[in-house]
């Protein structure tokens, strides 16, 4: 199945080569407020209300990384690196606003070099806590109350209950469409490969929703009439990992006849495609819940047993027949993570795959080599 061969996901891969997109730049021209954001744990939902977009920030065709080294250690990882470079080449010049997160001692140092290094119209950096309690989400509740003041006094845009509530009706509307796609996965004979699935999200999550919604309807409509995929499939693979933002790197592994059907990855499928359910309570709150709810990251201290659970559930219902798991070199939170989550998978009969990576791609024919032979050892 070559993605390259439907219109829409050429369309998809061209919104995907630069950091800012078509779409994008129509919403700044009809007068919307396009907000960059470095992690899920920044509410999309609040982000979409009223004129703002939330933009992912990604650093796709990063040739190297000089100035930001000038600036970061040896130990600071590639994907910060990158995303630094970006910015100060001024790549984002349409990104009128951030909201940081310090999710590990890397991002912070991209943090404090931004700071230093460009003057910012808007910039906000949301204390998120370490653990997902009842005083936690009062926490995070009250780090959302202050985002949302500060946008609001900056923008002048309109984030009163009834603003969120239509911006959570527009999430969950996204949400849906995806995850109807996402279940095409569990499909015998997948009509969808990963590398697409990705191309899909990835795009949405760099363009404005409701802008991307009609291709991602088109999409479905096509894929449910596809079929499988024609082609022998030797095995069906989950993948996680942190910050994957390139569908070129699932396009790799699956160059091996395998397919990723699932996946579990601070940009992928399973943190974000979960609904916001309106309880009657603030929606602030409701906000800071569904973050947690959805958000599957290793650096929440005793979350450990929840992630692996869904991991193995996933691999169950997805039919996976083994995992791979991808880290950018450096990463410590994932990095750490890997060790016993590699030990717990694997104890439950399930093979894995341990890959070391760059956050630009590189090493294509090792990667080739190291996926065949993992599919081979599995008996495939």
């Amino acid at each position: 199945m070559d993605v390259k061969r439907d219109g829409i996901f050429k369309e998809m891969e061209g919104i995907l080569a630069s950091p800012q997109n078509h779409l994008l730049e129509k919403a700044v021209k009809a007068g919307r407020i396009p907000i960059g954001y470095t992690c899920s744990f920044v509410p999309e939902a609040l982000l979409m209300a009223d004129a703002l977009v939330p933009v992912r920030v990604r650093a796709p065709g990063t040739a190297g990384t000089e100035i930001a080294d000038n600036y970061l250690s040896n130990f600071i990882c590639s994907y910060t690196r990158s995303l630094l470079e970006s910015v100060v080449a001024d790549r984002y010049d349409l990104i009128r606003g951030w909201v940081f997160v310090p999710s590990c001692a890397h991002m912070q140092r991209l943090i404090d070099n931004v700071h230093y290094l460009k003057k910012l119209e808007f910039s906000h950096v949301l204390d998120v806590p370490h653990k997902s309690t009842a005083m936690h989400v009062e926490w995070l509740t009250e780090e959302y109350a202050v985002l949302a003041d500060k946008l609001s006094s900056h923008f002048g845009v309109d984030l009163s209950d009834e603003a969120l509530a239509k911006a959570v009706g527009g999430w969950n509307e996204f949400v849906e469409v995806m995850k109807s796609i996402g279940e095409l996965r569990k499909r015998p004979e997948s009509p969808i490969t990963g590398t697409e699935f990705h191309l899909l999200l990835m795009a949405a999550q760099v363009s404005p929703k409701d802008m991307i919604l009609p291709y991602l309807l088109e999409a479905k409509e096509k894929l449910e009439e596809r079929g499988g995929s024609g082609r022998k499939v030797r095995a069906r693979l989950m993948l996680i990992g942190g910050e994957l933002d390139d569908p070129e790197y699932i396009r790799v592994i699956e160059s091996q006849n395998a397919v990723v059907v699932a996946d579990r990855t601070c940009t992928g499928s399973i943190p974000g495609l979960t609904p916001i359910e309106l309880n009657g309570g603030p929606l602030i709150k409701t906000l800071a819940e569904h973050s947690f709810k959805k958000t599957l990251c290793p650096r929440m201290m005793e979350d450990f047993d929840r992630r692996l659970q869904i991991i193995l559930d996933t691999v169950r219902e997805y039919r996976v027949d083994g995992v791979v798991i991808e880290v950018i070199k450096f990463c410590d939170l994932w990095g750490v993570d890997m060790v016993p989550m590699v030990k717990a998978i694997r104890s439950e009969g399930i093979p894995v795959l341990k890959l070391e990576r760059e956050y630009r791609l590189s090493g294509e024919g090792q990667i080739r080599t190291r996926v065949q032979a993992f599919i081979e050892s599995m008996g495939k």
